[in-house]
């Protein structure tokens, strides 16, 4: 009670020191043993601080050596606080944690968002962010947002300037949702939900994908540069031409992933999602790159000559 406190001619920082002294100690001088200092702290005797009444009757020095009784000087209650008290940006800060099963971090975090934003509105000056996994989720997903998309379009630049034709280029990066397919299905299947590591493993799929496709396209030019070739016998000599080649590719990255895929033991939680999106990505490549794109490629080309700007060395 500051009034209280001013009326005897005190401030507040003399009760603060008494209550200091009291309860948490005050040092008051040191002690050296050789090379070690030791502090030497005083307070009052645990009988004279463990209760209400006891601390009310502490007594503060006041000016002209009279003692003030605290219970005159301050309201004193027992009260539960906090045990510790964290700061984020000289900002308090009080965390709240937990651990997610069975469900996406993107989904949980909304329907929690939600479910807050209706049950707790908050007072001025208190605010609410969401941070562990789901913070790096979130700044992950902005990049992909911004990468993807900016590689996307730097491959089919490329692959232009490779085959000198819009159509061969996006024949090619028609392998990229074929690989997506594969990795969602993988997921899905196996009860992983989507993170930064499977992104990862999307991005990793797509290389592959793509260069999957190149060698096709290039086969397919090859063999149609032949004039007894025609367009349907070029595409299937180089389905069949390419199968064993991109079998073998893909089976050697599967099986150099299915350990990944399998493991159980610290670090799967990084390593699973990312080796699942590998292999379902790898065997929706595989498949749909010697099955559906010959039947693009054939539509796409009844009515053009081929490429001649990238053909595959004999």
């Amino acid at each position: 009670d500051r009034q209280q406190v001013a009326r005897y001619g005190l401030n507040v920082e003399d009760v603060q020191q008494v209550i200091e002294m009291a309860i948490g100690g005050a040092g008051v001088s040191t002690m050296f043993d050789g090379d070690r200092r030791f502090d030497i702290t005083v307070r009052y005797a645990a009988e004279a601080r463990s209760e209400v009444a006891t601390v009310s009757a502490l007594l503060v020095p006041a000016p002209g050596g009279s003692r003030v009784p605290l219970a005159q000087l301050a309201d004193i209650k027992v009260r539960d606080g906090a045990s510790i008290i964290t700061r984020r940006e000289n900002r308090r800060q009080i965390s709240v944690r937990t651990n997610i099963r069975g469900r996406d971090q993107g989904s949980f975090v909304a329907d929690a968002q939600t479910r807050l934003a209706a049950a707790l509105p908050l007072p001025p000056g208190y605010r609410v962010e969401w941070g562990g996994q789901f913070e790096n989720l979130a700044r992950a997903s902005r990049r992909f947002a911004m990468i993807v998309p900016i590689t996307i379009a730097l491959m089919f630049g490329l692959l232009f300037l490779a085959f000198e034709s819009t159509v061969d280029a996006g024949l090619v990066l028609l392998n990229v949702p074929f690989s997506l397919i594969g990795g969602v299905l993988a997921l899905f299947l196996c009860g992983i939900p989507l993170s930064v590591s499977a992104a990862v493993g999307f991005v990793s799929v797509f290389g592959v994908a793509i260069m999957t496709g190149v060698l096709f396209i290039a086969e397919v030019n090859h063999r149609r540069m032949k004039p007894e070739v025609g367009l349907e016998e070029a595409v299937v000599g180089a389905a069949r031409a390419r199968l064993a080649p991109n079998f073998l590719l893909i089976l050697v990255a599967m099986l150099g992933m299915l350990p990944a895929a399998m493991a159980s033991g610290i670090g799967s939680d990084i390593q699973r999602p990312m080796a699942t999106v590998i292999v379902g990505g790898l065997m929706s490549t595989l498949l749909l790159t010697l099955v559906a794109m010959p039947g693009l490629y054939l539509l796409a080309s009844r009515r053009r000559s081929p490429s001649k700007a990238l053909l595959p060395l004999h």
